[in-house]
């Protein structure tokens, strides 16, 4: 595989199971002039294990800006680089972000290398909606917390969030108070031997008695939407304008998310409007 000079690959990495890595992703690491990463002592033992020698950098949130200008020097130098994280794709709720806008910004070729993502491995299982919001690390202070989970909760999409073990019982409160009527999914270690899941309506949780480590990936389903009494003749009368403009899909779209009543009822109105009109025509 012929890699591009003066580029940075953002390569994904396993989250738990170190065969859970592409092939492409090996390519790339052992052709790079330079690997980034957070913790050099956790990414040898990925690199070892796949027998790539390579000059590693150390770079995490605390240095960021440091070694930025170094960065991109040798990137201006013609160099291969590679950011990879401890585990799964560099930038998401990890150290990337500054130095891929600072790429952008100087028109230095970037190149995703996708792979195994605790965000798509728990949702993947969960039997949620796939329309998800993934957060990430909720805030660590009880105001912004409740803030932030006020807000999340108005959406209907199911979601998506990275909780310190040690703190499970903490957020679990918070999430009964703003996600009741929802159920969740809790999972830990996730493609490691000890892996596992617990799945519960939020309303029903108990709180964890014995402590437990790592990092949890905790998804809380859709939001459902109760029937409400709604006015048909202003719903038609909208349908009607709407149908003169766009397509009979974004029609309902548009219904439902102004209206908040069941598609199937929108869906129904909507093609009775279009019979109608095919008929007189």
């Amino acid at each position: 595989m012929k890699l591009f000079t003066k580029t940075l690959y953002i390569v994904s990495t396993p989250i738990g199971n170190l065969d859970d890595i592409t092939i492409r992703a090996i390519d790339v690491l052992k052709n790079s002039d330079v690997i980034l990463c957070e913790d050099t002592r956790h990414s040898l033992k990925l690199l070892n294990h796949l027998k790539i020698k390579k000059k590693l950098i150390s770079y995490h949130k605390f240095n960021e800006k440091k070694e930025l200008e170094k960065i991109i020097e040798y990137l201006n130098e013609g160099k291969i680089l590679s950011l990879i994280s401890d585990a799964g794709t560099p930038s998401l709720s990890d150290p990337g972000r500054l130095l891929i806008s600072t790429c952008v910004k100087k028109n230095i070729k970037i190149v995703p290398i996708p792979g195994a993502s605790s965000i798509t491995a728990s949702i993947s299982v969960s039997g949620f909606k796939d329309q998800f919001l993934f957060y990430g690390f909720l805030p660590k202070t009880e105001k912004e917390i409740e803030k932030t989970l006020s807000t999340l909760s108005q959406y209907s999409f199911s979601q998506i969030f990275f909780i310190p073990a040690i703190k499970i019982n903490f957020y679990l409160k918070k999430f009964k108070q703003f996600f009741s009527g929802r159920k969740l999914l809790i999972a830990k270690e996730l493609t490691k031997l000890h892996e596992s899941f617990y799945r519960e309506d939020i309303d029903k949780i108990d709180m964890f008695k014995t402590p437990i480590k790592g990092e949890l990936t905790v998804v809380i389903s859709e939001k459902k939407i109760k029937d409400k009494f709604f006015d048909e003749k202003k719903v038609i009368k909208k349908a009607k304008l709407y149908l003169n403009k766009y397509s009979l899909k974004d029609v309902v779209e548009l219904l439902f998310q102004s209206e908040k009543i069941n598609k199937k009822k929108i869906y129904q109105i909507c093609l009775n409007i279009k019979k109608k009109d095919e008929k007189d025509n």
